[in-house]
């Protein structure tokens, strides 16, 4: 299976696609719109600040093409930290950007209850899961997933959010909307759960 790794610049790419072809699918890592349709599944990765990746899709012509792949064809998605916090309707990082809006949600500053927990939340952190998904297949609840992110995932209705951490309050961990996933938190980067959580995300029909 040819899975697209979409490249705008911003995203773990060759740990992403060293994920992918461990789990022996061949990653397709393009801008190319061309290329991307050639795949049966697509992942958003990013690192950075969500206005930037926004300008950047857009600059390489990818808004239209990934929305007709996602909406038209259905294809599925599952976004990576940014990735994941690009399917949201708008963010307020540094000024107020306007997202991909495929998830009902906004991105905004993550702000701990405690003064003691620094920001970015850097590290591994249980992530417990809240609705049931094929994402989760053989992984535990309150699996560690290592995180890296300054801005968190609010969504406007609560049966879109699959898993949560603790970081000071509740932080959305995993959110979903039909085909289209998103995990704040990196995968590729979480061992063996994370390989599994990737699987089970390549394994959907």
């Amino acid at each position: 299976m040819k899975v697209g790794v979409i490249d705008y610049g911003l995203g773990n790419l060759r740990s992403v696609a060293g994920a992918v072809q461990k789990l022996g699918h061949e990653p397709v890592v393009s801008s190319d719109p061309s290329a991307l349709e050639e795949t049966d599944k697509l992942i958003l990765p990013g690192v950075g600040a969500f206005g930037d990746g926004m300008r950047n899709l857009a600059s390489l012509g990818l808004i239209d093409p990934l929305t007709r792949l996602v909406h038209e064809r259905g294809a599925p998605i599952l976004g990576i930290c940014l990735g994941a916090e690009l399917l949201a309707r708008e963010s307020d990082e540094f000024g107020r950007h306007q997202g991909l809006g495929w998830i009902d949600a906004y991105v905004t500053r993550l702000e701990p209850a405690d003064p003691g927990l620094r920001v970015p939340h850097v590290g591994w952190n249980t992530v417990t899961q809240t609705s049931p998904s094929v994402l989760f297949t053989d992984i535990p609840q309150d699996a560690l997933f290592y995180f890296v992110h300054s801005y968190k995932i609010c969504c406007d209705d609560s049966s879109s959010v699959l898993a949560h951490c603790e970081y000071g309050g509740p932080v959305t961990a995993v959110v979903a909307r039909g085909h289209i996933f998103g995990t704040q938190f990196h995968p590729e980067k979480s061992q063996r759960v994370g390989l599994d959580l990737l699987r089970n995300f390549l394994s959907l029909s």
